[in-house]
């Protein structure tokens, strides 16, 4: 018989509360940017929970960057509200929670390369966002 987890319990309700019962995209639709902002800070339970728990800080980087593209994402006017219907931030922590837990808190090579590509798109989005600019202010002076 299986022990009970009363902490993964409580992550489980959360997540089905918020990613099956709809209520994070109708927070989002409803209240644009700050539902969204309450949803990603309900979410942190579950990344606290991770840390408590000593999990690779692999396994937490995941979870921020699970909170950080819904939240992203779910700024976005009616697009966001259908990104939270399909992403299901708080289901996917979960799951990384219940099977990372389950192997000593280790993180797998997926874990990496997904940490990995999100800091490689991280910093080519910070390069065009310097690009971009540069070339505005470029565009700007030449004007003047």
């Amino acid at each position: 018989m299986a022990m009970m987890d009363p902490e993964l319990d409580r992550v489980q309700k959360l997540a089905r509360v918020l990613d099956h019962n709809l209520v994070d995209p109708l927070i989002g639709f409803v209240l644009p940017g700050v539902g969204d902002l309450a949803g990603s800070v309900l979410g942190l339970y579950t990344v606290v929970l991770a840390v408590r728990r000593r999990l690779s800080p692999v396994i937490v980087a995941r979870m921020l960057m699970n909170l950080a593209l819904d939240a992203a994402f779910g700024v976005i006017p009616l697009v966001g509200d259908l990104f939270d219907l399909g992403f299901k931030a708080n289901t996917r922590n979960l799951a990384l929670l219940s099977e990372r837990s389950a192997t000593g808190g280790r993180a797998t090579a997926k874990d990496w390369l997904t940490v990995a590509g999100a800091a490689l798109m991280f910093g080519l989005a910070i390069g065009l966002a310097i690009y971009t600019v540069a070339r505005l202010v470029g565009a700007v002076a030449s004007w003047l």
